[in-house]
């Protein structure tokens, strides 16, 4: 696994809404990609740290906020405080419109882009300098008109969606595993495209 120049360990964090309705929507694509890790790692996610679902394994901490997706940095900044871990120490997972459904986005840093959730990490972490991995879920025909945004993400799985998000949600997963033992450049080189 690699670690900073301040030594530590890693804190993948995915973001979603909590609770039943949601499961199966584009919004909580995140979630599924920390789903698909705890289960590569048989580890049990639990109900137990900065209102947030948590599971670890030698030094990386896989994490589901439980604040709703527009509120997800104040349990991000918790869990690194909790560690002592510096923002650069978290990457954050999370569904993104302006991407084409399936593709996949690593960078180090940037604005949140208009995305709410990021937005929350942003200004909790008081930084830019956060890692995120981008999962496209843009609509494949077409755009969306600004109403319709909010139902869109938050709208269920189409059958034909759920076929490819399965694939990109693994491929996110493996992204994940190469940040944590290889850093963001070789995860960037190998999964953006």
């Amino acid at each position: 696994m690699t670690t900073d120049s301040q030594g530590g360990g890693r804190l993948i964090v995915g973001l979603g809404n909590p609770g039943r309705r949601y499961r199966r929507t584009r919004h909580n694509l995140g979630f599924m990609v920390i789903d698909e890790l705890a289960q590569r790692w048989s580890l049990r996610l639990r109900s137990s740290l900065c209102n947030a679902r948590v599971a670890e394994r030698d030094g990386a901490v896989l994490a589901q906020p439980q604040t709703y997706m527009n509120r997800s940095g104040y349990a991000i900044r918790c869990l690194l405080d909790h560690f002592g871990w510096p923002p650069e120490n978290v990457l954050v997972v999370y569904d993104d419109v302006a991407l084409p459904f399936g593709k996949l986005r690593l960078r180090p840093s940037g604005s949140p882009g208009g995305h709410r959730g990021m937005e929350s990490v942003v200004n909790n972490l008081r930084s830019e300098g956060v890692p995120r991995l981008r999962l496209g879920v843009g609509p494949v025909e077409g755009s969306l008109a600004e109403g319709e945004l909010v139902d869109y993400v938050l709208g269920d799985l189409s059958r034909q969606e759920e076929i490819a998000a399965g694939q990109m949600v693994e491929r996110a997963a493996s992204a994940c595993e190469l940040w944590l033992s290889e850093g963001v450049d070789a995860a960037m080189n190998q999964f953006n495209g």
